[in-house]
């Protein structure tokens, strides 16, 4: 990949409305697809979509209840 197909992670955050240090995070855990770190630095491409790992079906509701 190209490194003008690429933008830190600061602007990044603004288009996906979501803090710096979060992106970053999903960076260092990789998590992130396509993030490369240069330098201090991370830069993820352009196109790139934010992962949402959280369970949306309702499958663990009331999964701590105790069963009677």
């Amino acid at each position: 990949m190209d490194l003008n197909d690429m933008i830190p992670i600061a602007e990044y955050a603004r288009r996906i409305g979501k803090a710096t240090i979060t992106v970053a995070d999903k960076c260092r855990r990789g998590n992130l697809p396509g993030a490369v770190k240069i330098g201090r630095d991370w830069f993820v491409p352009k196109d790139a979509e934010y992962p949402d790992f959280r369970v949306k079906s309702g499958k663990y509701i009331d999964a701590r209840r105790k069963k009677k």
